[in-house]
């Protein structure tokens, strides 16, 4: 009989550790190669973790709740044969008087090094130490080391409002808090620059008024993925001066195109042809034209995007959002993109997505139409520029120009509004992105072979 070591996965460049919300296997239950094992969450989504093989889950290393780095060990399998077919470490359980004693708070069985959040009250920075007592609030070690290099007072820490799992101070907290406060003279004690930081979400500020409930009122708590939707808004405005510029669009010529091609493309492909990819060729394109809108900003430096990365906004069950990312959209024809998105609205509506494919985004697009929305001013998501929200297409009567004069018609039309970021994206590249989309859309060929 050998061991196995399940470990965390790497789950993406910038997700480094995840909190395990549910384990599906017991210590003693019988596991079959690929069965799921147990269910994580990160702040970008769901996901769960597969055996590697036939086995018997003997110890798990870690509770519910917890939240655990990348590469870290979570639990231990016991497999016939001496070790992994998939190239996991074998291991021997070792007792704890085996360990050295300067290892005495690594677990008793050496399998992994737990990162334990330990309490916090004051800094000794004059000779390099942190000590450390039993009050105060949880710190992991990261946090507390970029605390002790940066000279972060023990009141400033306690002060950054944590986006974490139960409020937890993570080390994007800390270099947000770092980033705002180099505007200042410097000091590590002005702990109410923290607090009125503008990228602490006021949804965990202290400073909010308790609201007068009423007879009947019922309180729900948030669940976690709306708590980071929340914070991600309200930091998304707090960061971005909004425009939002609108235009109508005649989309007659795709809607007649779609539904002669639609029936044989669906027989032929095997996939639904639904206006979203057909859309997103047009936006791809425009994008492509002015990439000037393809771009981010970090502190005063402007970042030109290479790649034009859409992001698609997907409503959820639960009534959530999550937004898949289809990577290099410009260099996928019509037929790939159907594919990309049916494939990703599917997986994000079942709980499948991989944290990669919600990552990277350089443009979002939302369909507010599918709601019967004709028009909406969406919020930009960090740290693209722009956001383009499609209308609902409805049957109008329209002005038609003619050689032979004007016309009344009656024309599929669509509004669509793009919001984008005032501080590098003007009203003339704003309004000149979105009326140069609309011709594409307009210009598109109704003869077009699929």
């Amino acid at each position: 009989m050998g061991k196995v070591e399940i470990l965390m996965p790497k789950m993406g460049e910038s997700v480094a550790e995840a909190t395990i919300i549910k384990w599906l296997k017991n210590e003693g239950d019988s596991i079959e190669a690929d069965e799921a094992v147990l269910e994580i969450a990160t702040d970008k989504v769901d996901s769960e973790i597969p055996s590697p093989e036939n086995g018997v889950l003997v110890q798990q290393l870690f509770k519910e709740n917890d939240v655990v780095k990348v590469g870290d060990v979570i639990a231990v399998m016991e497999v016939t044969g001496k070790g992994s077919q998939n190239g996991n470490v074998v291991i021997e359980k070792k007792s704890e008087e085996d360990l050295p004693e300067e290892k005495a708070e690594i677990i008793p069985s050496q399998i992994t090094e737990v990162i334990k959040s330990e309490p916090l009250t004051t800094f000794t920075q004059n000779n390099g130490s942190i000590p450390r007592t039993s009050a105060g609030k949880f710190y992991s070690p990261l946090v507390r080391s970029i605390a002790e290099k940066e000279a972060i007072s023990i009141d400033d820490l306690n002060a950054i409002k944590g986006s974490g799992l139960n409020d937890r101070v993570t080390k994007h907290d800390v270099l947000n808090y770092l980033k705002n406060r180099s505007g200042d003279s410097g000091s590590a004690t002005n702990s109410q620059k923290i607090l009125t930081s503008p990228v602490q979400s006021p949804v965990k500020s202290d400073s909010v008024k308790s609201i007068s409930l009423m007879e009947g009122d019922e309180i729900v708590e948030m669940d976690r993925m709306r708590k980071i939707i929340a914070d991600h808004m309200v930091m998304s405005k707090h960061t971005s001066p909004h425009v939002t510029s609108m235009i109508e669009i005649d989309v007659t010529n795709i809607v007649n195109w779609r539904n002669k091609v639609k029936d044989s493309f669906e027989k032929r492909e095997g996939e639904k042809l639904t206006f979203t990819p057909i859309f997103f060729e047009q936006i791809a394109k425009a994008i492509k034209e002015m990439p000037g809108i393809n771009i981010s900003v970090e502190g005063n430096n402007i970042i030109k995007r290479k790649h034009i990365n859409l992001g698609m906004a997907t409503a959820l069950p639960s009534g959530n959002l999550i937004v898949p990312v289809i990577k290099d959209a410009d260099r996928l024809n019509l037929l790939g993109l159907t594919k990309a998105v049916n494939d990703l609205a599917n997986r994000a509506r079942a709980n499948k997505l991989s944290p990669d494919e919600i990552q990277n985004g350089t443009f979002t697009v939302t369909n507010v139409g599918t709601f019967g929305n004709v028009m909406g001013t969406p919020i930009i998501n960090q740290p693209q520029v722009a956001v383009v929200a499609l209308g609902a297409i409805r049957k109008k009567p329209a002005v038609i120009e003619t050689p032979y004069g004007d016309t009344i018609g009656i024309r599929q039309m669509m509004f669509v509004s793009m919001s984008y970021d005032h501080r590098v994206v003007d009203g003339s590249l704003g309004g000149a992105f979105i009326k140069r989309l609309a011709d594409l859309i307009e210009a598109f060929d109704p003869t077009r072979e699929i």
